[in-house]
C-alpha cells in the first residue's frame, strides 16, 4: 500500500474515516503517477503538532498540517515522498469556523501537504501559491467525497489567487484629443505604450455620444495589441452588431446618460434581466465574452447570475469617493462581501471606477477578485511620467498587495 497511516491518540479520529482518507490519498498518487510512491501520513493533535512546530520549525503554535519533504536537489532518492502530518483537533476547529464538511476539509489539508512534499511552496515568490493552490483544487476535484465538496471547493478558490491582472483604460487619452479635435494624441499609441508597461488588457468605452472614443480607435487598437481587448458599451442594437463585427475579447455591459461626465453606477437588474440576458446571449453566440458592471450589491448579483454572464465587474466608486475612513472602511466591506458572494456563484470577479495609486492597496489585496479596469489616474499620471511608467507603478501597486 502506498499509503501508511499513523494515529497519535485514541478516539481522535474513527477508523473508518481514517481508511477512506487514506484511500483517496492513494487516489491522488495514482492521478499524479505516482503509484508506487510511499506517503506516511501521522494524524495528532494539537498539542503534538505545537511541540513538532516549536522543534522543527520554531513556531510556537499549532498549525494545521506539517509536511517533511525527502526532496533533493536530484529529486527523490528513494520511494519514500516524505511525511504528512495533521492536526485533526485543529482540523476540526477550523472546519466548524468557516462552517465546512469536516471530512472534505480535512481530505483538503491532506492534499495541501502532499502537495509541500512535491516541492510546492505557497511561501515562496508571487506565482507559487497560485500554482500550489491550483494543483490543490485540480486534485480534490478528483476525489473529494460527494458531501460538502462544492463548499469546500469555494472555500478553497477563494484561498489564494495570483495577484489580480489590470486592464488599463485609454479613453481619457482620447478626451484629450478631443479637447482640441486634433490627431492626438492617439489612444492606439497609448495601448500599445500600456503594454510595454506590462498592462494585460486595453479597456475603451465606446460610448453613446462617441465623447472620446471612436470606431476608429476600436478597430486599430483591437489589430495592433498583443493582450485582449475590452471593449464597454449600453446595451444598444448598433453597438451589438459592431461588437459582434470586432469581436473584442470581452464586452463590458454598462448604464449609460449622454449627461453624466463620468459612470455613475453599475446597472439595474430588477426589471431587466431578460433585456440583459438577451444582449449577453447575442454576443455569447458570437464568441464573446460578458461582463456586467454592478454595485457591490448582493441582490444585484444574484439576479446577474439569471442573465447568463461570465463576469462580474464591481463599482469600486463609492469606496474611492468616501469622503472619510468610516465610509471608506463601510463601501471596502461591502465590495468584500460582493466579491465573495459573485466568485461562489461562478462568476469571474473584476472591479474598477476610480481606483488610483492611493486606494488600489486594500481592495487589490481582496482574492477573489482577478483583474482591475483602470484608467483615469493611470492616464493622468501618464501626462508627467509616460504612459509605461504609470503602468508599470499601478501593477507594482496591484502585485504588492498579494506580496
Amino acid at each position: 500500500m502506498s499509503v501508511s497511516i499513523f494515529i497519535s491518540k485514541k478516539d481522535l479520529i474513527s477508523k473508518k474515516l481514517a481508511k477512506n482518507i487514506a484511500s483517496r490519498l492513494n487516489q491522488v498518487l495514482k492521478e499524479l503517477r505516482l503509484g508506487k510512491k510511499e506517503v506516511s501520513l501521522t494524524l495528532v493533535d494539537n498539542l503534538t503538532i505545537w511541540n513538532l512546530n516549536l522543534k522543527y520549525l520554531g513556531r510556537n503554535y499549532p498549525t494545521n498540517v506539517l509536511s517533511f519533504s525527502f526532496f533533493g536537489k536530484h529529486g527523490f532518492q528513494n520511494n519514500l515522498l516524505g511525511e504528512i502530518i495533521i492536526s485533526v483537533e485543529k482540523a476540526k476547529e477550523e472546519a466548524d469556523f468557516h462552517g465546512l464538511n469536516f471530512e472534505n476539509y480535512l481530505l483538503s489539508l491532506v492534499i495541501h501537504g502532499l502537495v509541500h512534499l512535491l516541492d510546492y511552496d505557497h511561501e515562496k515568490g508571487i506565482f507559487s501559491p497560485w500554482l500550489m493552490l491550483k494543483k490543490e483544487i485540480q486534485l480534490f476535484e478528483k476525489v473529494g467525497f460527494s458531501e460538502g465538496k462544492e463548499e469546500v471547493l469555494n472555500f478553497l478558490k477563494r484561498r489564494e489567487y495570483m495577484p489580480a491582472k489590470l486592464a488599463v483604460n485609454v479613453d481619457h487619452v482620447a478626451t484629450v484629443r478631443e479637447a482640441r479635435k486634433a490627431p492626438y494624441p492617439d489612444p492606439v499609441h497609448a495601448a500599445v505604450l500600456a503594454e510595454l508597461g506590462g498592462a494585460d488588457g486595453i479597456v475603451v468605452h465606446l460610448r453613446l455620444d462617441r465623447r472620446h472614443i471612436k470606431e476608429r480607435d476600436v478597430r486599430l487598437i483591437k489589430e495592433v495589441i498583443k493582450t485582449k481587448l475590452i471593449l464597454e458599451m449600453a446595451i444598444d442594437e448598433k453597438l451589438i452588431k459592431f461588437a459582434k463585427e470586432i469581436k473584442p475579447y470581452q464586452v463590458t455591459l454598462v448604464p449609460e446618460r449622454t449627461e453624466e461626465i463620468t459612470t455613475e453606477g453599475g446597472m439595474d437588474l430588477i426589471g431587466n434581466v431578460e433585456k440583459v440576458k438577451k444582449a449577453v446571449k447575442e454576443l455569447n453566440k458570437a464568441g464573446i465574452k460578458v461582463s456586467l458592471f454592478l454595485n457591490p450589491d448582493e441582490e444585484a448579483i444574484k439576479l446577474a447570475k439569471k442573465t447568463g454572464a461570465q463576469i462580474i465587474e464591481i463599482h469600486t466608486g463609492m469606496y474611492a469617493e468616501a469622503e472619510d475612513e468610516v465610509k471608506r472602511e463601510e463601501e471596502f466591506g461591502k465590495i468584500e462581501v460582493a466579491a465573495r458572494l459573485a466568485k461562489d456563484l461562478g462568476f469571474i470577479v473584476h472591479a474598477g471606477h476610480g481606483l488610483s495609486y492611493e486606494n488600489i492597496g486594500p481592495v487589490a489585496a481582496i482574492p477573489e477578485i482577478e483583474e482591475f479596469s483602470i484608467g483615469h489616474s493611470i492616464v493622468s499620471r501618464a501626462i508627467m511620467v509616460g504612459m509605461k511608467e504609470a503602468v508599470r507603478e499601478m501593477k507594482e501597486l496591484i502585485w504588492k498587495a498579494r506580496g
